[in-house]
């Protein structure tokens, strides 16, 4: 008898066959949503140019994108309203309502749209909430009761689902009673419960032109974003949003982050987002361009990570790659 007989795993993976049978983790594409930006001041669809393969879209152009994305098998959206006008009161969320209530006319219930919730793409000084009159501090409770209106306003237009960015305190309990005041009790939350402070968002605040600085004494969101280097706050703020009524939660960035995910897991009861985000994802376009990795492969492996930390849902930009991708996976 083989010294090794008892402890050979090599035969779990000797065959394709047996490698798919052994698979704890399955990929799910119904699981995937992709992000959607939508922008007031372009005529046309519009490359994003440090969003590999993601594009600005007009109103128009966005429908066309949702309907070539339903034939790949993405019904889930969360939209990014980039609004042309800039300022620091009296928002005007008229751009946003419109998208929402054309997705919705156009495609009904056949598409599920999550609309994210955020005061960055509309301010001057690219903060995610109000300032005070010294400009140098966000007031949460001001910012908390516009981003509920602004909240409401979506639902109003038809939202599925209202997905809130921002991170300030008790914004889940302002809107979910908001909603069920006014008869939206069936639009759901996903709240962005811990969204770290990080380097990894620097294309997407291309694409929403929503990176802070500007006409304020400010320069960075570490005051009301999670840090790096402080687990617990992310734990607490995604256990309290649980408990004011989010009935998703999210982590984001995704894979400096799997610990968190991992935590979370273990935790909680309700689903778990992952958002694979803007810079994680065009780390791996990059590399894919020099020919360096294999893009498909590669976001897959991300994919799968995440999965395996325990993630329930993915957010990412190669969302609407996920059916083709999973379907050739080879384990």
């Amino acid at each position: 008898m083989s010294a090794f007989y008892h402890s050979n795993q090599r035969r779990l993976r000797s065959s394709t066959h047996i490698r798919e049978l052994a698979a704890s983790v399955q990929l799910n594409y119904k699981q995937f949503i992709q992000p959607l930006f939508v922008d007031e001041s372009i005529t046309k669809q519009t490359p994003i140019s440090t969003l590999s393969e993601i594009n600005s879209d007009t109103v128009q152009s966005a429908l066309k994108q949702i309907e070539a994305d339903l034939k790949k098998g993405i019904s889930k959206f969360l939209l990014f309203p980039v609004p042309e006008k800039k300022t620091e009161n009296n928002f005007d969320y008229s751009f946003a309502v419109n998208i929402i209530h054309q997705i919705k006319k156009t495609f009904g219930n056949s598409v599920w749209v999550a609309a994210d919730v955020c005061l960055c793409a509309y301010t001057s000084h690219g903060h995610c909430g109000i300032l005070n009159a010294a400009k140098d501090k966000v007031l949460n409770d001001a910012s908390v009761k516009e981003l509920a209106n602004y909240a409401l306003q979506l639902a109003q237009a038809g939202a599925d689902c209202i997905a809130p960015s921002d991170m300030m305190d008790g914004r889940i309990g302002a809107i979910r009673n908001i909603l069920n005041e006014n008869g939206f009790d069936d639009v759901s939350i996903m709240s962005y419960s811990a969204k770290f402070s990080s380097q990894f968002y620097g294309p997407f605040r291309d694409a929403c032109k929503s990176a802070p600085g500007g006409n304020c004494n400010i320069h960075n969101r570490k005051t009301y974003q999670a840090s790096a280097f402080n687990k617990k706050d992310a734990i607490v703020s995604t256990i309290r949003d649980i408990n004011e009524g989010a009935d998703i939660v999210m982590v984001k960035p995704a894979l400096p982050y799997l610990d968190v995910i991992q935590d979370l897991h273990t935790k909680i009861e309700v689903p778990l987002a992952a958002y694979h985000v803007s810079g994680e994802y065009q780390s791996i376009e990059l590399l894919a361009q020099n020919n360096s990795i294999e893009r498909d492969k590669a976001h897959i492996e991300i994919w799968t990570a995440l999965k395996r930390g325990g993630a329930d849902i993915i957010i990412s930009y190669a969302a609407r790659h996920a059916k083709e991708w999973i379907e050739k996976v080879e384990y």
